[in-house]
């Protein structure tokens, strides 16, 4: 019988070699635990990173009206990226408490400094630093049913021709005029009972506005 050939494992020997790792083995390992190491650290930075790179931002609690009154109740905090945040995004909830919100509101929705009223809506509405709200009501309650807030509509008196009420002339007192608000029929009433519409434009229109009210009839036109 031949020699057995020393150079070829035996199957005994295969055993040995796979129970007793070689250091080959052993940095492969180290290199493995390593990287699942440095694996999990970027992972926890990164979640770290999202959770703090957010920023407080007012939202309603619930639905809201046009015209209603905000309490306490009606809005909350919530935190949202900074890339999703609108801009005049309201932080501070006790600046919208007792003021009044002046269209449809979502739940949830971002409520920003044109949702309210505030010296700054005129502002915001005509993007020039001269704007005034007018509060205006109109000779013709159905218009005001139509009106919506954010419509631009022109401002007319109607004015009797020569004392003659049959015949009436319109006069352009305003151009590009935008609706800040319209009251409920609940809410925001003259003493005659009329729902009155809160008119955006600049402060030398607004006072030609505010004194034609109170001598002549006014209608508004729709853009």
């Amino acid at each position: 019988m031949p020699a057995r050939n020393r150079l070829t494992p035996t199957f005994l020997d295969r055993i040995r070699r796979a129970l007793r790792p070689g250091w080959t083995r052993s940095l492969l390992l180290r290199r493995v635990c390593a990287g699942v190491l440095l694996l999990i650290a970027v992972v926890a930075a990164a979640s770290g990173g999202r959770d703090s790179d957010v920023s407080p931002v007012i939202v309603a609690a619930h639905d809201l009206t046009p015209g209603s009154r905000l309490t306490s109740s009606d809005v909350t905090t919530t935190q949202a990226d900074p890339a999703v945040i609108p801009a005049g995004a309201i932080t501070d909830p006790s600046a919208l408490i007792d003021s009044t919100v002046t269209g449809p509101v979502r739940s949830g929705e971002m409520l920003t400094g044109s949702r309210v009223l505030s010296s700054r809506l005129p502002i915001e509405l005509l993007g020039r630093p001269d704007a005034r709200l007018v509060p205006v009501k109109l000779s013709d309650t159905a218009i005001v049913e139509l009106l919506r807030e954010g419509d631009v509509v022109d401002v007319l008196s109607i004015n009797d021709s020569n004392g003659d009420q049959s015949v009436r002339a319109a006069t352009v007192l305003v151009k590009n005029a935008v609706v800040a608000l319209v009251s409920e029929p609940a809410q925001i009433r003259r003493t005659d009972g009329s729902r009155l519409a809160l008119l955006a434009m600049p402060e030398r229109d607004a006072h030609t506005v505010a004194s034609a009210t109170l001598a002549s009839p006014i209608t508004v036109v729709f853009h």
